[in-house]
């Protein structure tokens, strides 16, 4: 291993110069500071981030604490902010929770024992109003950013996300404007801001359309493709009626758009369908999904703003991004007569 002491006998100087040099500190003199990178970069020198952090309690470090990093939309969020971090010389440590509570506490814990400097969280879903783990972490001081809608107990940090209510009135919107009246909701989990949002703007579009939002068009459509097929074949059950389908995520209008084609029905002829984050996969499916787009990589540069203000201690305020509607081939005008399925 390549110490500063090698690079300055090959330079010919002092180590504190070495040192210096290395940290860009303005008292070496330009062409000294180029020759002394220039060597260091020769000889394989690697700086000791550790050994440094120790002297100027610095780590350089973000943690991040999401689902998934496999998720389509968490993955372009991470995408965004690698990049980011990287344009500012940090590194990221991120870890999963796969929405569990106790996997979340644990990653928090872990994250503060290795001193990041600012913390990115997408919460777990939770009902409750105060968190041990977040109580902690705001004692701690930590700058927090938290990706997507805040759960009650982590409302004191700032927040970034698409504007989930906005969205789901506009794709609700859509489908009345195209002449449906009987929409069902595929829900996401209960305990979950971001899908309460979502049914909020759906209630709130068929509410000013005059159309009575009923208990029975609404499922728990979770938020995988297999929650997705469930879903749908209990929709078919129990609601034939229904002539369009407004999944909150577009994981679960694919695995419930995969379940009603295997079953006979057209879409849209028969249903049309509606799904919300404009993942790659929305665009390809087998019929292209009308979807409304979630700014992801907006959202981890937004977030990465955000966490600049924490950490030069000045007031953050929590963002709101536009979400937009992407109009494909899986909507369209409602059925004339009853849905036929086989």
């Amino acid at each position: 291993m390549v110490r500063l002491k090698d690079i300055a006998e090959r330079a010919g100087v002092s180590v504190m110069t070495v040192s210096k040099a290395l940290r860009d500190l303005p008292d070496v003199a330009e062409g000294t500071r180029q020759r002394i990178q220039a060597l260091a970069r020769e000889m394989g020198y690697v700086p000791d981030s550790v050994a440094r952090g120790l002297r100027t309690r610095a780590t350089r470090l973000f943690g991040v604490v999401l689902p998934a990093v496999t998720h389509p939309v968490y993955a372009r969020v991470l995408l965004a902010l690698e990049e980011r971090t990287y344009e500012v010389g940090y590194d990221l440590l991120y870890a999963h929770t796969l929405n569990l509570p106790e996997r979340e506490e644990r990653a928090i814990e872990r994250m503060l024992s290795r001193r990041v400097e600012g913390l990115f969280l997408s919460p777990a879903p939770r009902l409750q109003g105060e968190v041990r783990v977040y109580e902690e972490l705001a004692r701690s001081g930590t700058p927090v950013v938290v990706l997507g809608e805040p759960t009650p107990a982590c409302e004191r940090f700032p927040s970034v996300a698409g504007d989930d209510h906005a969205g789901a009135y506009e794709g609700t919107r859509h489908l009345l404007e195209l002449g449906h009246r009987r929409i069902a909701f595929l829900s996401g989990p209960v305990a979950a801001p971001w899908a309460r949002r979502r049914w909020e703007g759906y209630r709130r579009a068929l509410l000013e359309a005059g159309v009575e939002p009923r208990d029975r068009w609404v499922f728990a459509g979770g938020t995988t493709i297999e929650d997705g097929v469930q879903a749908g074949a209990q929709l078919l059950a129990e609601a034939p009626e229904v002539t369009a389908v407004f999944a909150s995520n577009d994981l679960t209008a694919i695995g419930c758009g995969e379940y009603l084609l295997n079953h006979g029905v057209r879409i849209p002829e028969d249903l049309s369908l509606l799904g919300f984050g404009n993942t790659l996969a929305a665009e390809h499916f087998r019929v292209p999904l009308t979807t409304l787009r979630e700014p992801k990589r907006r959202l981890g540069y937004a977030a990465m703003n955000v966490m600049s203000q924490l950490l030069r201690r000045q007031p953050a305020e929590s963002v709101r991004l536009p979400v937009t509607l992407a109009i494909r081939a899986s909507t369209a005008p409602p059925r004339s007569g009853p849905l036929s399925v086989r």
